[in-house]
């Protein structure tokens, strides 16, 4: 996708606070840390844009970044060891659910995996989620770059193993440093933008 015009629109941190229904919505979830920022800057080839950090739980709403005015991409709250108070972290909880669940517009769900550990299960727990609602998704496996040669080769059939995939399901490998992977991955948003919206 030639990107034209791209840009921070809101944050929200309840089904209420999200833009309106309308446009195509692809959505960003994954573990604490997972490079979802990094990855976001990468697509929109804008550094900063999407705020980075080495600190886990540095995105603590759902974060709504306009693409030349016809999609939303939408970086998710990251789980596992994020460092906030327990009470904010539930709160994101159901805000994630209530989204993934209820939100018309969303289209696809890119769940980030880092390629170097084994999926957690948190992980599989949102693999589960997606299936009970219905929700598309496509797997990325992020800093590929961090991997060695054998570790590279093995990397498809390690994570189809550990989550139960067969040869049907799209796993990505991505790296934010080399730019691998951006084109393939804008190729599935594409191709699910002119899709009806999952009701």
């Amino acid at each position: 996708m030639k990107i034209r015009s791209c840009g921070f629109v809101k944050s929200a941190l309840a089904l209420t606070d999200c833009p309106p229904e309308g446009r195509p919505e692809f959505a960003f979830a994954g573990r604490s840390n997972v490079g979802k920022s990094s990855l976001l800057n990468t697509l929109l080839s804008r550094r900063g844009l999407a705020k980075t950090s080495k600190t886990p739980g540095k995105t603590r709403t759902l974060n709504f970044f306009d693409v030349n005015g016809d999609v939303y991409l939408v970086d998710l709250p990251g789980y596992g060891y994020a460092k906030a108070p327990k009470a904010l972290q539930a709160n994101w909880g159901k805000a994630i659910t209530a989204y993934l669940r209820e939100r018309k517009s969303l289209r696809l769900v890119v769940h980030l995996l880092d390629a170097r550990h084994e999926p957690t299960q948190r992980d599989h727990e949102l693999l589960d989620m997606l299936d009970a609602f219905a929700r598309p998704v496509v797997l990325v496996a992020t800093k590929v770059d961090k991997l060695k040669q054998k570790e590279r080769a093995a990397l498809d059939r390690r994570l189809r193993k550990n989550l139960g995939l067969d040869d049907t399901a799209l796993i990505l490998p991505f790296s934010s440093m080399t730019g691998e992977g951006k084109g393939p991955l804008w190729d599935v948003l594409e191709s699910m933008t002119a899709d009806s919206p999952a009701e």
